[in-house]
C-alpha cells in the first residue's frame, strides 16, 4: 500500500539511516559527523552560517548563507575558509559542494574549486552546478 504525503520526517530520517548503513559497508568509513558554522552578530543575530558533513575523507558543504545586508564584505569567504579549515582539521583531502546558478557559482570558482557537473532544466529555466576542490 503507497502512502503519499507532503511532508514524512520518520520516513525521511528512516531512509537516510538505511542508506546510511550501505554507504559506509560500501566505503568502509563510518565516520560520519555533521559540520555547522554559525555567524552572528555582537547581538547574536544571526548573519550568515555554513552548514556540511565530513565523511571518509570527504568534505560536504550542503548550505552557505548570508544575510543580503551583509554580502560582498567577505563573510562568506571566512565562512567557507572556516568550514575548509575544520574539514581539512577532520582528515579530509576534498570537498565537495553543489549549488543553482542564481545562487553563487562564480563564488565557488574564485576559491579554487572546479565544476565537476552541471545538472540542466531545474525549475526556472536554471542550473545546478557541482563543484569539486582537493585541500591540500
Amino acid at each position: 500500500m503507497l502512502h503519499l504525503t507532503d511532508d514524512d520526517p520518520e520516513l525521511e530520517k528512516r531512509l537516510s539511516d538505511e542508506l546510511d548503513a550501505i554507504n559506509e559497508a560500501a566505503v568502509a568509513a563510518d565516520d560520519h559527523r555533521n559540520l555547522a558554522i554559525r555567524l552572528t552578530a555582537d547581538d547574536g543575530t544571526l548573519i550568515g552560517g555554513i552548514t556540511g558533513y565530513t565523511w571518509g575523507g570527504c568534505g560536504g558543504i550542503t548550505s552557505l548563507w548570508l544575510a543580503p545586508e551583509h554580502r560582498g564584505r567577505g563573510l562568506g569567504s571566512e565562512l567557507l575558509t572556516a568550514a575548509e579549515t575544520e574539514i581539512r582539521r577532520r582528515g579530509c583531502d576534498r570537498v565537495v559542494v553543489a549549488t543553482m546558478s542564481f545562487h553563487a557559482p562564480s563564488f565557488y570558482l574564485r576559491h579554487g574549486y572546479h565544476e565537476v557537473g552541471r545538472t540542466p532544466g531545474m525549475p526556472g529555466n536554471t542550473a545546478k552546478h557541482h563543484f569539486h576542490k582537493p585541500l591540500p
